[in-house]
């Protein structure tokens, strides 16, 4: 069964969308300091790029006549699970008094000597 070719340059721009999140959140990931703003890249950027690939598999599958009732679950599934989890691991690290490795958002910007 072939699709209309609208519906398959939506699907692409969407899992292009998707995968340019889920980089996003990967390149967050490795390359954020501290554990607490790591949390936010999965939760976050994945979180949405998970979101737009389930959204393309859904316009797919309501295109060939299926309901797509599967990716609807997978996609409300994800989109309470994360941010449940990273809360719960926010408070994890809390508990066992991990401190962050980040500066003070004051500490970013150097004091001036004298008038500009």
């Amino acid at each position: 069964m072939t699709l209309h070719p609208l519906i398959e340059w939506l699907a692409a721009g969407l899992l292009l969308v998707s995968a340019f999140f889920l980089l996003v959140g990967a390149v967050g990931l490795v390359r954020l300091p501290d554990f607490f703003m790591r949390l936010h890249a999965p939760t976050k950027a994945s979180t949405l790029g998970v979101g737009g690939a389930l959204l393309a598999s859904m316009l797919v599958s309501a295109a060939e006549g299926r309901a797509g009732f599967a990716e609807l679950l997978i996609t409300l599934f994800v989109f309470v699970t994360a941010p449940v989890s990273a809360n719960l691991m926010a408070q994890a690290a809390l508990h066992l008094r991990i401190s962050g490795k980040a500066t003070e958002p004051g500490d970013a910007v150097p004091e001036r000597a004298g008038p500009p």
